[in-house]
C-alpha cells in the first residue's frame, strides 16, 4: 500500500486543479503560507512562486525529499500539525493557510487554526465535499458550523473530483476558503462554555429543543420551554435549525 493511503491523504496531481487552487488563497507577494499536508509538494511549488514565505508541514518523512526538491525555498517542517506550535513561526498571525487536508484531520484543524489568537487571515482548505458543506452550513448546522462560523465566513468555491487525486478517494472533495473574523462572531463571557453548551446540545440533535435543553440544564420540559420562548426560539425546533445569532442569544438567556 502506498505510504499516502495508509496516513489517509489522497495528493491532488491535477495541475489545472492545483492552480485554481492557489488562485482561491488570493496570494499576495509580501504574504506568509501555512501549507498543511504539503506530500510532495504539488501545491508547494506553486505557492513559493506567489507568497514571500511558505512554512511546508509534512508529517511523513519519507515524502520530505521529494517535496525539498519541488519547493527547495520552502521552509520543511517535519511535524504533526496538531501538535505543532504556530506562533513559533507565525507569532502575530495573519498567515493565509493552505492545504489538501486528509479527512481524519478535519474534525480537529479548525478549532487548532480558529480557537485562539493569533490567528490566520484566511483558511483555504481542501477537504470532503460533505464536510465542506457542514462548515457552510448547507446542510443543516452542526457543531463544526457553529465552531467554524464563530471565527470565520466559509465559502466552497468550487468541487474536486476523484479522479483529481492519488491515489483516488471513493468520495468528491471541495475546496472551502474562510475569511477569518477579526473577533469572534458570537459575544459571551466564556467562549469554551458557549462550545461545551453546543455540544451537548447537539448530542440530542434528534430530540426538540425543549427536550434537549431540559436534559443539559437539568430543567422540566415546560420550564425549558418557557426559556426558549424567552429567548425567542421556538421550543419546539431542533438544533440544526439554528442561526449563529440564536445559539448566542439562548446560550445567554440560559446563562442568565
Amino acid at each position: 500500500m502506498r505510504a499516502s493511503a495508509r496516513l489517509g491523504q489522497n495528493f491532488l496531481v491535477d495541475l489545472e486543479l492545483r492552480d485554481r487552487v492557489v488562485d482561491a488563497a488570493h496570494l499576495e507577494p509580501e504574504d506568509e503560507v501555512l501549507e498543511i499536508g504539503a506530500g510532495p509538494g504539488t501545491l508547494t511549488s506553486e505557492l513559493v512562486r506567489r507568497a514571500r514565505r511558505v512554512v511546508a508541514v509534512e508529517i511523513d518523512r519519507r515524502l520530505l525529499p521529494a517535496l525539498r526538491q519541488a519547493a527547495p525555498s520552502a521552509e520543511v517542517v517535519n511535524a504533526d500539525i496538531l501538535r505543532l506550535q504556530l506562533t513559533d513561526y507565525f507569532p502575530e498571525g495573519g498567515e493565509v493557510v493552505v492545504g489538501n487536508i486528509p479527512y481524519y484531520l478535519t474534525g480537529a484543524l479548525v478549532p487548532r487554526l480558529l480557537g485562539s489568537p493569533p490567528r490566520p487571515r484566511r483558511v483555504s482548505l481542501v477537504v470532503q465535499k460533505e464536510v465542506a458543506r457542514r462548515w457552510c452550513g448547507l446542510d443543516g448546522w452542526s457543531l463544526s458550523t457553529v465552531a467554524v462560523q464563530t471565527f470565520a465566513e466559509p465559502r466552497i468555491e468550487f468541487e474536486l473530483p476523484p479522479e483529481a487525486f492519488a491515489p483516488a478517494p471513493k468520495v468528491t472533495s471541495a475546496l472551502v476558503v474562510m475569511e477569518v473574523r477579526r473577533e469572534p462572531a458570537v459575544t459571551v463571557p466564556d467562549l469554551d462554555a458557549f462550545f461545551r453548551f453546543v455540544e451537548a446540545v447537539f448530542q440530542l440533535r434528534r430530540k426538540q429543543l425543549r427536550t434537549s435543553i431540559a436534559s443539559v440544564t437539568g430543567s422540566r420540559p415546560d420550564e425549558a420551554a418557557r426559556r426558549l420562548a424567552e429567548a425567542g426560539v421556538d421550543p419546539t425546533r431542533r438544533p440544526e435549525t439554528l442561526s449563529l445569532a440564536e445559539w448566542q442569544r439562548l446560550f445567554r438567556a440560559l446563562a442568565a
